[in-house]
């Protein structure tokens, strides 16, 4: 389904997905996120100081940059991209590039971050299978699931960063599946691939 490669122009390194056809995304990425038909995936590291606003402008420029027609989806991170892990369970592939700089419970106080260091975690999954609407949202459950659990077992005090960004591709054409939580044939194995690429993420963090 992917054709990855590492891009980099003169201030950006980027793992770029060029997806060899249209494929259906659930992403909450701030470009290119929502539920559609997606042409490519990058994710892009950024300086820590990173202020841009314009972050659609951004991700165009580096799009272009690395040769990517069509619509996709942006995402960036401080995080190290060449430290990032990709980890794979049977046909399920997982993807994370991990920073756990100032770590947050997802509940706690307004403006609560830990001072604990290690960020951004970004996770790209692609599973061999269509999925319906419900099962991509149940999908992310998974993905965001797993991610905290590698967190809380690699002694990370939050349960993520409150940038963090998922990605769950899946092939366009096909009957759908319906269920992809944590104990299901596309979940149990999504879960397992994204809780092996974090949790190496974080010990290299």
């Amino acid at each position: 389904m992917t054709d990855p490669t590492a891009g980099r122009d003169s201030t950006t390194i980027a793992r770029v997905w060029h997806l060899a056809e249209p494929a259906r995304v659930i992403a909450s990425a701030s470009v290119g996120g929502g539920i559609g038909l997606r042409n490519w995936i990058i994710n892009a590291q950024v300086p820590r100081d990173y202020d841009r606003t314009d972050l659609e402008h951004h991700v165009t420029e580096i799009a272009h940059v690395n040769g990517c027609t069509g619509i996709g989806v942006g995402m960036l991170t401080a995080a190290s991209i060449e430290r990032a892990r990709e980890l794979t369970e049977g046909d399920v592939v997982a993807y994370a590039s991990v920073g756990v700089t100032k770590p947050t419970w997802a509940a706690d106080a307004d403006g609560a971050i830990s001072p604990w260091k290690a960020g951004t975690i970004n996770i790209v999954a692609f599973l061999p299978e269509p999925l319906t609407d419900d099962a991509l949202v149940n999908a992310v459950m998974t993905v965001t699931e797993a991610k905290s659990q590698a967190m809380v077992e690699g002694g990370v005090p939050g349960t993520g960063t409150a940038s963090d960004a998922v990605c769950v591709v899946c092939p366009a054409g096909g009957a759908p599946q319906r269920f992809a939580g944590p104990r299901s044939p596309l979940g149990a194995p999504l879960a397992r691939a994204v809780f092996a690429a974090v949790a190496a993420g974080i010990v290299h963090a």
